[in-house]
């Protein structure tokens, strides 16, 4: 595979954490429709023993989009995102990636695809500079090229300033956008994050979404795993939900909030659970227990009588608010993602 030079001039952008560069875009424009690959998995499966860790996930990923894999740990995220990059052998079924079918042809898809795994499995014995440039061997990018390649990068996810810092000096935000900057060395057209910022504080996930907010509209294909529905709900065009190595619905996270919940939910204490089930069969709506009290939905018609019907039992607690996809998550599985 050849691999095409990355040419950025620097300049000003406004707005955004990477003003003062060309966005991914650029970085990425020597590719062409032609060169756009969409990532297909048919019916995944991945048994450890008796135990099925993924049963049939089948779902596209087209270039410029992000699919979300939500759920809990244990869910079979990990699991699949490994069958997709290769390193897990499938039990049953496999991947197409253009031209290339996993398993079999491993290595060649992977030539064009970046993985940021949940650990950051830096290399703490060199800088981060050397990091890049060390990695980039693995592409057989190396000399001027790998220290080109390494400098734009840093520069790209706003690290160029600790190039010579020691990656055990680095906060846990700036670790992953090094593991980033790494994924990125071989300008793939599909790019895994797993978990990507678990751990991170506030401040830290909002530029780490930033981040991959421009790599989706560089064109690159994304495919994230996160137990955060905040995240799902701001970065993912689609969502799989998934709960014990099952797919249990899928679609945008908008149209799954209002499929499966409707447009406002009530959460409510004091109120006893028998009312409120006679309630949602009443008014053929829907409700579970929720904290240390119940959560029932709003039915998107007349949900004022709904409101008034539960206000009338007097509840300590009282609060309407628009439903989201932690509602969704409860109702489909009955719990709440931790």
């Amino acid at each position: 595979m050849q691999l095409l030079p990355i040419s950025v001039t620097l300049g000003r952008r406004e707005g955004g954490l990477l003003s003062r560069f060309k966005p991914f875009r650029d970085i990425f424009e020597e590719q062409t429709v032609s060169d756009a690959l969409t990532l297909k998995a048919y019916d995944l499966w991945k048994t450890y023993g008796d135990e099925a860790v993924v049963q049939g996930i089948s779902f596209s990923l087209a270039p410029g989009e992000i699919v979300g894999l939500l759920g809990p740990n244990g869910a079979g995220k990990t699991t699949t995102v490994g069958m997709l990059f290769g390193t897990v052998i499938p039990t049953k079924g496999f991947v197409q990636f253009g031209p290339w079918q996993l398993p079999g042809q491993g290595q060649l898809a992977r030539a064009q695809m970046g993985i940021v795994t949940q650990e950051d499995n830096l290399d703490p014995d060199f800088t981060v500079f050397k990091n890049l440039t060390h990695f980039a061997h693995h592409y057989r990018i190396t000399g001027a090229a790998a220290r080109q390649r390494a400098g734009e990068l840093l520069a790209l996810v706003n690290l160029e300033h600790r190039a010579e810092a020691q990656v055990d000096e680095l906060s846990g935000g700036m670790k992953r956008k090094l593991v980033l900057a790494r994924a990125l060395l071989n300008q793939p057209k599909i790019v895994f994050l797993d978990e990507p910022t678990t751990g991170l504080d506030p401040d830290a996930r909002q530029d780490f979404w930033r981040l991959v907010q421009d790599l989706k509209a560089s064109g690159c294909g994304i495919l994230l795993t996160t137990h955060y529905m905040d995240e799902a709900q701001r970065l993912c065009d689609r969502l799989l939900l998934l709960q014990q190595g099952k797919v249990i619905d899928e679609g945008t996270p908008t149209d799954l909030v209002a499929r499966v919940i409707g447009r406002e939910v009530a959460e409510i204490e004091g109120v006893e659970a028998q009312i409120l089930q006679d309630l949602a069969a009443h008014y053929e709506t829907w409700y579970r227990a929720f904290g240390s009290g119940h959560l029932i939905s709003l039915p998107d018609r007349e949900p004022e009588v709904v409101w008034n019907a539960i206000a009338a039992h007097h509840p300590s607690r009282l609060l309407r608010r628009p439903a989201n996809l932690e509602d969704v998550f409860l109702r489909l599985t009955g719990s709440v993602l931790e």
